[in-house]
């Protein structure tokens, strides 16, 4: 039987959010059997959220979640970390209303969640296990599930600009195959610097920075440093894919493909997918039939 998964131990980081500029600091508490992961809002009374589609509220820049008027902003890179390293049950506390950027990837998660130690728990794991077409359009854009003995992500991005042409901006990885951490993991967020610069006189985006994105000038890379990927863009967009697909509850089992893909839309696909239940099962698994293998701590290198 696949088991639901925690961490061993508390760790704490932090860091700057990307809106507010201001220092975040992040704790991961290990928790029960069937919790979820849920955030814990420390500045407003302990109130707390789940991590589901039931609770976003914000798909413009970032994904969201709502509740009983409590907010916890840009989790995906945190949830895409956690997909990828199949973590059911989590507490995080924080003394903002975001998950600090870090880097603007999902390796220091990845990190912090391997630094705790990964444990496993009695209760099987639950997967969404697509079984028809599931799609949703939104003009040129659209994104779809099918089924797929596995998990994998097809993307095609569509941006004029030189660099992120010459990078590629189609991509499909399965992840039975190719390692979220390797291939993953590492990708930054991105943005053009002039809009970074009108985000900033609207008083949002005030900790975004070189050290936390690629920049982009209107034909260049502003990163002295380059690119972690050839092909870094797609891959970002990919990550974002993995954490927000983790608010469904569970990991997915299927195949996601999207043109011009993001947040909003990601989130009308979660939607589309909870209200048709005939198109999805939840199913447990036997480790010798599992379509998915998760992180070991036995595994070396993996970053």
């Amino acid at each position: 039987m696949i088991k639901q998964r925690t961490i061993k131990k508390i760790v704490k980081a932090r860091g700057v959010g990307i809106h507010s500029g201001k220092v975040v600091n992040l704790t991961l508490i290990p928790a029960a059997e069937d919790h979820g992961v849920v955030f814990k809002r420390l500045d407003a009374g302990g109130k707390q959220v789940h991590a589901h589609s039931a609770f976003v509220n914000e798909v413009v820049l970032s994904t969201g979640l709502e509740n009983q008027g409590v907010k916890v902003s840009t989790i995906e890179h945190l949830m895409s970390a956690l997909s990828a390293l199949g973590i059911d049950n989590l507490l995080v506390e924080l003394d903002s209303f975001e998950v600090p950027i870090m880097d603007g990837s999902s390796a220091p998660f990845i990190f912090l969640v391997q630094s705790a130690g990964i444990e496993e728990q009695n209760a099987p794991k639950r997967f969404i296990v697509i079984k028809d077409i599931i799609r949703v359009e939104n003009g040129e854009s659209w994104a779809q599930v099918s089924p797929h003995n596995g998990f994998k992500v097809t993307l095609e991005i569509d941006f004029d600009h030189k660099k992120i042409k010459e990078s590629g901006q189609k991509l499909t990885i399965d992840f039975s195959e190719q390692s979220y951490l390797k291939e993953i993991s590492r990708a930054r967020t991105f943005g053009y610097e002039r809009d970074v610069e009108m985000l900033q006189k609207q008083n949002l985006a005030l900790g975004a920075s070189k050290d936390n994105a690629i920049a982009l000038s209107d034909d260049d890379i502003l990163n002295e440093d380059g690119m972690r990927y050839h092909n870094e863009f797609v891959k970002h967009k990919i990550l974002d894919i993995v954490g927000d697909l983790f608010l469904l509850g569970g990991n997915v089992i299927g195949h996601y493909e999207g043109f011009r893909t993001g947040h909003m839309l990601n989130d009308q696909l979660l939607s589309a997918i909870l209200s048709q239940p005939d198109a999805f099962t939840i199913e447990t698994f036997e480790e010798a039939d599992s379509p998915i293998q998760f992180y070991s701590e036995d595994w070396q290198n993996d970053l």
